[in-house]
C-alpha cells in the first residue's frame, strides 16, 4: 500500500512513495529511495515489493529505475567520461596513423607556401596554434589544391627558409594529405 511523501527544493516539490506492507504478522514501512513530479504512484495503490525474508527493513520497489536507477545514471556518466578521454587518446593516435601511411605511401610533391596564419578555429587557454598554408596545381587537371598543416604551437616563420613545402598526397583522394613541418625545430615542452 502506497502513501506520498513530498520533498521540497527551492522551486519544485517531488513525491516520494511511502510503502507499507506486512511481513508476517509485523507491517513495515519504507520510503523508496526515488522521487518523481507527478507522483510515479497513487495513495492506495498496491506496488510489488523485493526484500530478502531476513532483512525484510531493507526492502525496495520492484520497479527498474528503482532497482536500478543509480547505476545506469552513474554508468551513463561514466560512459560519456570514457567516450571523451577515448576520443583524447584515440583521436590523435588514428592521425599519427594516417600522416605515418601518407608519408610513406603517398606521393610527394611540392608546394608553394602561401602564408602562416593562426588558426582560430583551435583555442586552447586563450592561445592559438598556427597552420602552414601552402597550394599546387595539378598539372594533369590543372586544379589548385590548398594544404594546411596541422596545427603548430609556435610561430614557425622565421624557420621557415624556402619557398616551397613537401606534401604527402593520398594518390586516389588528393583531400587526404600530409604537409611534412618535419624541418621545423621541436617544441620544448
Amino acid at each position: 500500500m502506497v502513501a506520498l511523501q513530498p520533498k521540497r527544493s527551492d522551486n519544485s516539490t517531488t513525491y516520494s512513495p511511502v510503502v507499507h506492507f506486512k511481513h508476517g504478522t509485523e507491517v513495515i514501512e519504507f520510503t523508496s529511495s526515488t522521487s518523481s513530479n507527478p507522483p510515479g504512484y497513487h495513495v492506495g495503490e498496491t506496488v510489488p515489493v523485493l526484500h530478502l525474508d531476513t532483512d525484510p527493513y531493507n526492502a525496495k520497489l520492484d520497479f527498474f529505475f528503482s532497482l536500478w536507477g543509480g547505476a545506469v545514471i552513474l554508468g551513463g556518466i561514466g560512459a560519456v567520461f570514457l567516450l571523451i578521454g577515448g576520443g583524447m587518446i584515440l583521436v590523435p593516435l588514428r592521425r599519427r596513423r594516417v600522416d605515418d601511411y601518407l608519408a610513406h605511401q603517398g606521393v610527394p610533391i611540392e608546394a608553394d607556401i602561401q602564408s602562416v596564419g593562426i588558426n582560430t578555429d583551435v583555442s586552447i587557454t586563450g592561445r592559438n596554434p598556427f597552420r602552414i598554408v601552402a597550394q599546387w596545381q595539378d598539372p594533369a587537371t590543372a586544379k589548385v589544391h590548398v594544404f594546411e598543416s596541422h596545427n603548430i604551437w609556435f610561430d614557425p616563420s622565421s624557420y621557415i627558409k624556402q619557398k616551397a613545402i613537401r606534401v604527402f598526397v593520398d594518390p586516389a583522394n588528393p583531400k587526404k594529405y600530409y604537409v611534412d613541418v618535419s624541418f621545423l625545430p621541436q617544441l620544448a615542452n
